[in-house]
């Protein structure tokens, strides 16, 4: 009898969240690569690859906040981490004895740039969302603006350049957990399969 090892359940819903979050970023991602290619109001603004430009507004949309609803799950599944990190860090820079080896350095920096690359773009996201109604870029083709904190765009900038390191820093957030990632989904894979089964 072939032995089933399962992932735990805390790494099992790392791993679902994960994958929403790598999901919806993809979905934005991609069909913001096709809103830098086809902008609003320019000679290919109506260019079809492989979906109409509503499909592609309805992916970034969607993607967009399923990404956002799973990024704060995952913030709340890591809170603990993120408060000892946070208080080593704090304890580091006061002068006290405290050791962070390079990698974790390293994972640091990345995840604050992700967090504040996410941040930006998913609060000038939720402003196209709630407070235009000319569409995802309607920094571009205006028909209204309210004018919160920046003009729209403004915030179209931020939306776009915050995307942009976003995408930069969770491919590099990826590389380093690159094994991680390959073994749990593994564990995950064998968990759904019959026991005997064999996943390469």
């Amino acid at each position: 009898m072939v032995k089933q090892h399962k992932p735990s359940t805390q790494t099992r819903n790392n791993w679902l969240i994960n994958t929403a979050v790598f999901t919806g970023a993809l979905l934005s991602m991609l069909s913001g690569i096709y809103f830098l290619y086809a902008p609003s109001g320019g000679r290919s603004a109506n260019t079809t690859i492989l979906f109409t430009r509503t499909a592609w507004e309805d992916y970034h949309i969607w993607g967009g906040l399923l990404m956002i609803t799973a990024v704060f799950l995952h913030l709340a599944l890591h809170w603990r981490w993120i408060v000892m990190t946070t208080r080593r860090l704090w304890q580091k820079t006061c002068g006290q004895t405290c050791r962070i080896a390079r990698g974790a350095w390293v994972n640091i920096i990345v995840d604050g740039l992700i967090a504040l690359s996410f941040l930006v773009t998913a609060v000038s996201g939720l402003y196209f969302y709630f407070f235009t109604d000319g569409g995802y870029q309607g920094g571009r083709n205006p028909t209204w603006d309210p004018g919160i904190l920046f003009s729209r765009p403004v915030w179209d900038v931020l939306h776009t350049w915050g995307g942009i390191t976003l995408t930069m820093m969770a491919v590099v957030h990826i590389a380093i957990h690159w094994r991680w990632i390959v073994n749990v989904t593994r564990k995950q894979v064998r968990g759904w399969l019959p026991a005997g089964a064999k996943v390469n």
